[in-house]
């Protein structure tokens, strides 16, 4: 406790060492008391990355690392050991919160885990970096909120576009009021590279797999090649497709830019268009509609296809009367509206990234793990809990095959079939948390 609250309290982190080249960063001399211990939970895919920016971030050591695959947790533990840094290794995510002296945990697993993780991690007194979505439903998105509430914790959630500056700087001219009357917005990602995914049989789990614990609350159903590791993505037991995975990237700015609550209403149209016989559950192709009461916002995503609108394979788009700001990871830049071969206002070149986005988040997240300001978080779990809920909306409305009207004083819709999308299912014993 004496460490933890030195941790709290001291003022020895420099601000701006996110920024710094890692060569410099780790010839920084942090005492073993400045250091932020760190146990990572899920490591193989968007989970490495995370690691590997945290620990170039000199206050950050990585002690501890969780795994349902052996295979890849044997692989991490021997990477990080290339790098001078030795770790316990852990298959059991609950074992590696008992270690007291794990300051903060990162979480990606799949969607399915990283409510009932965070809960779990909060109640064990750990600050948590977790990826997006945060919740895997509206409901579970809710708990995690009244968690970070209630335990007090430090929670950065993975949307780390809200570290770029360019970003910022879109959003500052779209509230400048320059473009007009914005009455359109349109988020999309169009993804060429994603293609089918082949129907394959089940099988057992690989060998050092333990399956089981990587079901943990999702539905019991034999081992599938298609459900694991990166394909998770594209089944309802587990995650909600492209609306999700690149929905609450996109989404997130359409609401941010417009200063948007929830939607009125929310009707969808799509479906399995591209590869109506592959294994994928989720729609490959999807429109969703929503009506915010002064302006509508449109969400489109594809698989198989790149060239999206205005030539960009993801993005936001302000449409005013004045012209249209259109921002995606490599820039931003406005388009002027004409009228009467007259531009309505002046066009902005190209503005392009000017930084790194996910060292910066997760540097802002360590610094905010030692000063406490939980207001100087980039992407606290409320904003992100935010744009997860309506990003789930649109896939409710796609699943219930209705257009649906949500209502704010209730925080439900006001259709049944609607709701009985707002709570994900909990099975082989586990409930969702009670916060």
């Amino acid at each position: 406790m004496k460490r933890r609250h030195f941790l709290q309290s001291t003022s020895a982190y420099l601000a701006g060492a996110a920024l710094l080249p890692k060569t410099l960063s780790a010839a920084k001399k942090i005492s073993a008391n400045d250091k932020i211990r760190i146990g990572a939970i899920g490591i193989h895919g968007m989970g490495w990355t995370d690691l590997t920016n945290l620990i170039k971030h000199p206050e950050a050591e990585c002690i501890a690392l969780c795994d349902v695959d052996k295979n890849v947790l044997d692989k991490r533990v021997a990477e990080l050991k290339q790098q001078n840094i030795n770790v316990t290794a852990y298959g059991d995510y609950r074992k590696l919160l008992d270690n007291k002296d794990i300051d903060a945990v990162l979480i990606a697993t799949p969607d399915h885990w990283h409510c009932r993780i965070m809960v779990d991690a909060s109640m064990a007194g750990k600050d948590v970096y977790c990826e997006k979505p945060v919740g895997n439903s509206i409901v579970e998105c809710a708990a995690m909120v009244d968690a970070q509430k209630k335990y007090n914790r430090v929670v950065q959630v993975g949307q780390w576009q809200r570290s770029e500056k360019h970003y910022a700087d879109a959003m500052d001219f779209v509230h400048s009021g320059k473009l007009g009357n914005v009455r359109l917005v349109k988020a999309w990602a169009y993804q060429g590279w994603m293609e089918s995914i082949p129907v394959k049989p089940d099988s057992a789990p690989p060998p050092g797999v333990d399956y089981d614990m990587w079901l943990g609350p999702a539905e019991k159903r034999p081992f599938n090649p298609n459900r694991f590791h990166f394909n998770f993505r594209w089944f309802w037991d587990y995650a909600g497709g492209l609306m999700t995975d690149w929905g609450v990237h996109m989404i997130d700015y359409a609401l941010i830019g417009s200063k948007a609550d929830v939607p009125k209403s929310i009707m969808a149209s799509g479906g399995k268009f591209a590869y109506p016989d592959d294994a994928e559950q989720t729609p490959d192709t999807l429109t969703t509609v929503y009506d915010f009461g002064s302006f509508n916002m449109l969400w489109e995503h594809a698989t198989g296809i790149n060239d999206g609108p205005y030539s960009r394979d993801h993005g936001v788009a302000f449409i005013g009367n004045n012209g249209t700001l259109v921002v995606d990871r490599g820039g931003w830049e406005v388009i002027p509206e004409v009228k009467n071969k007259q531009n309505q206002m002046d066009a902005v070149a190209r503005q392009p990234v000017v930084d790194d986005g996910i060292l910066k988040h997760t540097g802002n997240f360590l610094e905010v793990v030692k000063s406490r300001k939980m207001e100087d978080l980039k992407c606290p779990v409320q904003d992100a809990a935010h744009v997860a809920t309506v990003c789930d909306m649109g896939n409710i409305a796609f699943r219930s095959g209705k257009k649906i009207y949500w209502d704010a004083e209730k925080k439900k819709f006001t259709d049944d079939d609607a709701n009985k999308f707002l709570a994900a299912k909990y099975h082989n014993g586990y409930e969702l948390p009670k916060v």
